[in-house]
Formats: structure tokens, sequence, C-alpha cells
């Protein structure tokens, strides 16, 4: 989703044409999820940037994904990898995750992400269960949004003392803002952002990038 929405087109032109930097794969994907009934899941060009910066400027090395649609974000963050980094990308669409699987082949990093067919939480717990608590440097949450704050939860155990959890579509829209909604989605994410800003075991800042952008470092 285009950060056109929150700010002036112009400026959101200017940004983008003083800060992204393409590649001809990036841009093929997303040309490609483009006709796609659901192409509103697929993150912005700025977004994916963002979060390949993000993982750099940690020295990221161990990720988790939970939203992986036709890969956009996960092929932009596993470029942004080290040649050992490692994604687990979380989805329920063998049907969607195709197109991902195709552009990760192509970019020569398949080998980087371990994709896990299944719902997220399951995943999340079977990993907890196998120890890994604390070892992964990062999480990109971008799936349903009922279940954020469970995924939220697992991701902070997940990741280790100073990781980052970024967690998408944070103002849905602008629908958070809107009192006595019944929405089930903005509902999630309203109670979620008051709860992360009351959240002492995280530093944490909503930014106004695309359609919302939380950050929570774990203390």
């Amino acid at each position: 989703m285009s950060t056109e929405y929150l700010i002036d087109r112009k400026v959101s032109e200017y940004i983008l044409a003083n800060s992204l930097r393409d590649t001809p794969l990036l841009a093929r994907l997303r040309e490609e999820t483009a006709s796609h009934p659901r192409a509103m899941c697929q993150v912005s060009a700025e977004q994916g940037q963002f979060l390949a910066v993000l993982v750099k400027s940690i020295a990221a090395k161990k990720t988790l994904e939970l939203g992986v649609f036709t890969g956009y974000s996960s092929l932009a963050v596993a470029l942004a990898l080290p040649e050992d980094g490692r994604i687990v990308a979380c989805d329920v669409s063998d049907e969607y995750t195709a197109t991902a699987r195709r552009y990760w082949a192509e970019a020569g990093v398949a080998h980087k992400i371990d994709l896990r067919i299944g719902p997220a939480a399951d995943t999340l717990d079977e990993l907890l269960a196998a120890g890994a608590a604390g070892t992964f440097d990062f999480a990109f949450i971008d799936a349903d949004k009922p279940n954020y704050p469970r995924y939220y939860e697992q991701c902070l155990e997940l990741v280790r003392r100073g990781g980052v959890i970024a967690l998408d579509n944070m103002l849905q829209h602008g629908r958070v803002l809107e009192e006595g909604s019944r929405d089930e989605n903005a509902l999630a994410i309203h109670g979620l952002n008051e709860r992360i800003h009351a959240d002492e075991r995280v530093d944490a800042m909503l930014l106004a990038l695309a359609d919302g952008i939380t950050l929570a470092v774990k203390r």
C-alpha cells in the first residue's frame, strides 16, 4: 500500500525519487502482483526498502515473516541478508506463495527462506517448543489482523533482546480513529496499538509509512 493517502502526492513522489533504489526484479514482482485480486496485500516499494535497510542496520541474520503473499517483502529482506541469513516465512496459501517461490529462485535467495505453510500461530508455537525463544533478530508481521495480538506476543518471545518486531497496517487506512467501529481488523489493531504503547518490555514507535508501521525493539 502506498504512502500517498497519508501525505501529499507530490511529497510522496519526491521521497520515492530521492530515496527508492529499485531493482528490475522487485519492480517486476510488483507489476505482476498489481493484477492480483488481493493486490492490496502487497507491501509498497518504499516499505520493502525500509525493511531491507532495517535488517541491515541491526545486522540481522535470523528473521521471521508472517504473511508472505507473493513474496515481495521476503524477497527484499532476503536480498538484504548475508549469505548465511535465514527467514522463516509463514503463510497459509500454496497458491499465492508459488509466485514467491519463482522470484526467490530467480533472485538466488531461495536457500535463505524456509517457507512453512499453515497457521502462523502454530508455526510460532512449534518454534518456541523447539527452543527458539530469543534467537531471532527480526520479525515482520503482515498477516490476518485479528491475530496480531497473539503474533506480537509470540514474536516477542522469539526475538532476542535488542531484536526488532515490525508490524504492518497499524493505521488500517484511518479506521483505527473511528470511535464505535465494528470493523474487526480495526478494533484488533487499535487495541494492539494501545497495548504496545504501554508495553514496558519494548521501545516502540508507530511510523506514518504506508498504512502505518510499528517498530518495537525488545528491551
